[in-house]
């Protein structure tokens, strides 16, 4: 079983039944989530014309190959109701894998490490809820070391409770 670390967002319609049928897909389709951060709503990436997200950090443990879990999270996406539209855009949900246990792939159309990671205050936020010390297996890291030193000022609020 690897662990694999995800980062979960919506800012379309309900945001947080979004996340929450998400996570019950996750858990019937593609493993057993085992860690969830706090909820945080943060102001859109990239395209900054559009309501703010709720981002949510998990981690599931899994047997899926890479391919298989990546095709699953897009599945997912589909039955929630995200439909692709333009890049950072926004979305009813996106599923990001960040870490898939250690492992790096730097192909086309899949990256992990999320490339990002380390220059998103709304990913390292809550991820260094549930990971603070995991290592970036290409940075040599952890959550916490690239949280102190990430360059992005954008909010990243908690919400208090889940209702």
């Amino acid at each position: 079983m690897l662990n694999v670390y995800l980062l979960l967002g919506s800012n379309v319609g309900d945001r947080l039944k979004n996340l929450e049928a998400a996570i019950i897909l996750l858990n019937t389709k593609a493993g057993t989530v085992t860690s969830q951060s706090a909820l945080y709503e943060t102001e859109a990436w990239g395209n900054k014309n559009q309501q703010a997200y709720l981002n949510q950090a998990i981690l599931i443990k899994t047997n899926c190959p890479i391919y298989d879990l990546l095709h699953i999270t897009q599945e997912i996406e589909t039955l929630v109701g995200r439909t692709k539209t333009e890049k950072w855009g926004p979305r009813v949900i996106d599923i990001d894998i960040l870490f898939y246990g250690d492992n790096i792939l730097d192909e086309e159309h899949l990256k992990v490490p999320h490339p990002f990671i380390q220059d998103r205050r709304f990913t390292l936020v809550p991820l260094c809820e549930i990971a603070v010390n995991f290592e970036h297996p290409i940075l040599k890291k952890t959550m916490k070391e690239l949280l102190d030193t990430c360059k992005d000022v954008s909010e990243v609020k908690r919400l208090e409770s889940r209702g």
